[in-house]
């Protein structure tokens, strides 16, 4: 059962990730580590997230890694079914590779406004990883996570019910 409200605090949640993207841009150096300026900036205390990052992290890094944990989230966001384990993934491999107490520092924060979040994924391991982990791998954690479609709904029209898609014969 996909909740709106919780549709609502994801998006509500992506504008802050790139609310704190833009703060950290105009705040510091790209080569200045986040955790330093959070510290220290009072544009950025309202991101109780930025606690969370690894402690080297660079505004250059974290800005990159937001872009590739986030890009799809409006789009998932939007799908009728909610792939509740593609959202979490990306963040968790993109943003939180080898920041396993950091990760789960952010599933509990995210879980104060959606409960489900970041549940049944695997255990991150504690390393300072260049690269997120998959990008060795073959497949992404989106495309990992996303069931293929058999051939034959390939060329079947997206047909959009229920939220955010009003249902046929409503007035709204």
């Amino acid at each position: 059962m996909d909740d709106p409200f919780d549709r609502r605090e994801l998006l509500l949640h992506l504008g802050d990730m790139l609310e704190a993207v833009a703060c950290l841009t105009k705040a510091g150096h790209a080569d200045a580590p986040v955790a330093q300026l959070a510290a220290h900036e009072e544009s950025l205390q309202d991101f109780k997230f930025l606690q969370m990052l690894a402690p080297g992290m660079t505004v250059a890094e974290f800005g990159a890694r937001v872009a590739s944990a986030f890009f799809l989230w409006p789009k998932e966001l939007l799908e009728t079914k909610l792939n509740r384990k593609a959202l979490a993934s990306t963040v968790q491999h993109d943003v939180f590779d080898g920041n396993p107490s950091g990760w789960k520092a952010y599933v509990a924060y995210m879980q104060n406004k959606v409960s489900w979040y970041g549940s049944g994924l695997p255990e991150i391991k504690s390393s300072a990883s260049e690269e997120p982990a998959y990008a060795s791998a073959d497949a992404s954690p989106v495309e990992a996570s996303v069931e293929a479609a058999p051939p034959a709904e390939w060329d079947a029209p997206d047909e959009k019910k229920g939220w955010p898609w009003p249902q046929p014969g409503s007035t709204s």
